[in-house]
């Protein structure tokens, strides 16, 4: 908003710039938890690090050998198939536990704690108990799809078992998230649309398709938003369940950039990984972002 009055005269009222001593630790505490260490990353990926005090400048050659890097074009594309799946299976069963879901009385709180248990659980527990459950030996999960089922499952060998076991995971434990949050979307509909639907003989699935859904649209794009995002930087629980493995089959973008970090050590590939990742993100997200809320106006 201008400064300058309607009259063309120049503006003379004294200013108060005391509020901006008010944002100053905001700005101290991105700059030290965010900004410092991306430009850290950023001068790591422009040189070839080989100790403190010795490093040469190499411009843009990180970048390339990256982007050549067969291995890592591979786990792009499975890192981002997994995450096509997640949003696949987690969106719809989100939002038919919502729908399901109770809306008044004792039910509905009880319905609630049950549906976020799988949220309260750290990553690694997470991990841990399917690296358990799975397992065909001593494992609850493993034992009875080989006993019961008469299926030779063994995430440990097989690649397509191990990735079965790291989706279903997923899916356990995020999607109460999509859930909880189209059950707050369903929640905020006034409850005229759903008397005006009564008194018209609407079916359960009109109700959902011409009431429900249509108010869903924000908080589902939130929903895909955020879960695009967590499943495409996976890391914690599919490192503990099966390491990257059987080979490479669940070796995801995030373990596969700690491998390089932190096992080989190569700081310069590593940083130039890391942004090149950060900036896919970045962008899917916005366009999606777009798309979404263009679509819904």
């Amino acid at each position: 908003m201008s400064d300058t009055p309607r009259d063309g005269s120049a503006d003379t009222r004294p200013k108060d710039n005391r509020a901006w001593i008010f944002v100053l630790p905001v700005v101290a505490s991105v700059a030290f938890t965010a900004l410092i260490p991306l430009m850290t990353v950023v001068n790591y990926s422009v040189q070839d690090v080989f100790s403190p005090d010795d490093r040469i400048f190499v411009g843009l050659e990180w970048y390339r050998s990256v982007t050549r890097d067969q291995e890592i074009r591979a786990a792009f594309l499975r890192t981002l198939l997994f995450s096509l799946q997640v949003l696949l299976l987690e969106i719809p069963l989100g939002v038919a536990i919502a729908v399901a879901m109770p809306r008044r009385g004792r039910a509905m709180s009880a319905a609630l704690v049950v549906v976020a248990l799988p949220l309260l659980i750290p990553w690694n527990v997470v991990g841990t108990i399917w690296q358990i459950f799975a397992r065909p030996d001593i494992g609850l999960g493993g034992w009875t799809i080989n006993s019961v089922f008469g299926v030779d499952f063994n995430y440990t060998l097989d690649s397509t078992d191990a990735w079965v076991t790291v989706l279903l995971m997923d899916v356990w434990h995020w999607t109460p998230l999509v859930a909880l949050l189209a059950y707050a979307g369903l929640r905020s509909i006034p409850e005229p649309y759903y008397q005006a639907a009564q008194i018209d003989s609407a079916s359960a699935w009109a109700v959902f398709r011409h009431i429900q859904l249509p108010r869903l649209r924000g908080v589902l794009t939130i929903a895909i938003l955020l879960r695009f995002m967590d499943s495409f930087m996976i890391y914690t629980e599919p490192f503990v369940v099966t390491g990257g493995g059987p080979g490479n089959a669940t070796s995801f973008l995030s373990i596969l950039l700690s491998k390089v970090a932190v096992g080989q050590f190569d700081l310069g590939p590593a940083g130039a990984f890391s942004l090149l990742y950060f900036l896919f993100v970045q962008v899917v997200c916005f366009v999606f972002f777009v798309v979404l809320t263009r679509t819904g106006r």
